[in-house]
């Protein structure tokens, strides 16, 4: 179903606002889709003005960042560990930004939005 993204009807007072419009299609926001751990899949879709967001529905790999050295290497996801967004998100293997994941190379957190970029990136943890 679609979310309406436009004000509110009531005030921050707690009045009720007169609305001057009605609803407009600009104003239709879309329903969040979370990224999980799996076989990788993605899909383009179309954004205001033309442009194009990739949507991540499944990721299998990450591009992650030593700090230490700063060289870049894909590596395997095994699994989610923390996510400070939401505690059920780890029993569901929901990636999104600032969720702590198992990979080979050791334990990462994400710092992409893959639910907006298309791509998973991981910064490693120190130990």
């Amino acid at each position: 179903m679609a979310q309406w993204m436009g004000k509110s009807r009531r005030k921050a007072t707690g009045g009720l606002r007169r609305p001057n419009r009605k609803k407009r299609r600009s104003e239709i926001g879309r329903e969040k889709l979370f990224t999980s751990v799996g076989k990788q899949k993605a899909f383009q879709m179309r954004t205001r003005g033309g442009n194009s967001k990739m949507r991540l529905v499944h990721a299998e790999k990450a591009n992650a960042v030593d700090p230490k050295t700063g060289k870049v290497q894909s590596t395997t996801i095994t699994t989610v560990l923390e996510n400070s967004a939401n505690r059920n998100y780890v029993q569901r293997n929901f990636l999104n930004k600032g969720a702590i994941v198992q990979t080979e190379l050791g334990a990462a957190r994400v710092t992409s939005r893959p639910g907006q970029d298309g791509v998973v990136n991981v910064v490693l943890l120190e130990k």
